[in-house]
């Protein structure tokens, strides 16, 4: 199968995703809804990396989690492979649970302190396998060759390893069962910078061996563009920008990816000095409290009335460019 044939069906399907949490409790209190994500919608090719950026609590990892199914969705639809997951609970959302792994942002907590880097590894075959202990410990070692490890450090313990390290022995417990969707949450924000290309190279050669769709979350935008074949940007629950990531950036629609393009650090002070202000303005407003309109607006300086009145659609303005703005960039 070659590779224009191999990505001609969707692998996940996203629609109108909406994530509620109950805020406030008690006898004097009014309980309040929280919309962490709301009405979402994107597809995902197979070998597809789909980018999603914004800033912290605009509910990116909320619909990594939901997807994997850590979280349940107040409404939508979530399909893999064609079937809606969204239904299924128990045994029979088992054989999808193979299918899609997680990446998590600390690779210290998400290991547990009190178990080998062997056990760690061996979980997953231990609990979804019938492999005898030979065959397990053949792919152990197997796992750690791939992400970069050596198999004499299968007897340490999480503690005893750098924070690259402890990633890479993240990576190989979440490629274990050979999944096809991989959900990277933030797998490079903890990690320094010398260490964070490393991981990255990682990720994008284990995509190219083993075929692997990624969900790639964060909130720094250079690696996003790196990694990614397309970019959603996120603000207060919605997808305010999606598109190929090259366009994203060379071809801006939406005035928050323009303002979070902005804030990017450039290490040249010639070019800092030329380059544009922040369109950014105000503060990030209450999740409980949003504006009315569109919800960016109180931080928007082309907002117009007609902004604060009605919410904007989600429209196409090139191919596979879609914005959620009622005045889009040119």
């Amino acid at each position: 199968m070659d590779k224009q044939d191999y990505r001609t069906k969707y692998l996940l399907e996203v629609e109108n995703l909406n994530v509620q949490f109950p805020v406030g409790s008690g006898f004097l209190r009014r309980k309040q809804m929280l919309k962490a994500v709301d009405g979402v919608s994107f597809r995902i090719k197979p070998g597809e990396t789909l980018g999603i950026v914004g800033e912290s609590g605009c509910g990116k990892s909320t619909i990594g989690n939901t997807i994997i199914r850590l979280l349940k969705e107040t409404e939508g639809r979530i399909l893999f492979g064609g079937t809606d997951i969204t239904k299924l609970s128990g045994r029979d959302l088992n054989p999808y649970r193979r299918r899609m792994q997680m990446i998590f942002q600390d690779p210290f907590s998400s290991l547990n302190p009190r178990k080998k880097v062997f056990d760690i590894i061996a979980e997953p075959f231990r609990v979804q396998t019938n492999l005898s202990r030979g065959e397990i410990k053949d792919k152990i070692y197997g796992m750690m060759e791939l992400v970069g490890l050596d198999r004499e450090y299968a007897g340490r313990y999480p503690h005893e390893f750098s924070g690259g390290q402890r990633q890479r022995i993240g990576i190989a417990r979440a490629l274990a069962l050979k999944p096809e969707l991989v959900i990277c949450d933030e797998p490079v924000s903890a990690l320094d910078v010398s260490i964070q290309a490393q991981i990255l190279n990682l990720l994008k050669d284990l995509q190219e061996e083993l075929k692997l769709t990624y969900i790639f979350i964060a909130h720094g935008m250079p690696a996003v563009q790196y990694i990614s074949d397309r970019i959603a940007v996120m603000y207060l629950g919605k997808i305010m920008e999606i598109a190929p990531a090259q366009q994203l950036f060379s071809h801006t629609m939406h005035p928050y990816t323009k303002g979070l393009l902005s804030a990017i650090p450039i290490p040249d002070p010639l070019l800092r000095d030329e380059r544009q202000e922040s369109i950014l303005e105000g503060d990030l407003p209450s999740p409980l409290n949003l504006p009315g309109g569109c919800r960016f607006c109180s931080r928007c300086r082309y907002a117009t009335a007609l902004c604060r009145e009605r919410e904007p659609e989600f429209t196409q303005t090139e191919p596979e460019h879609f914005v959620c703005c009622h005045f889009p960039l040119g």
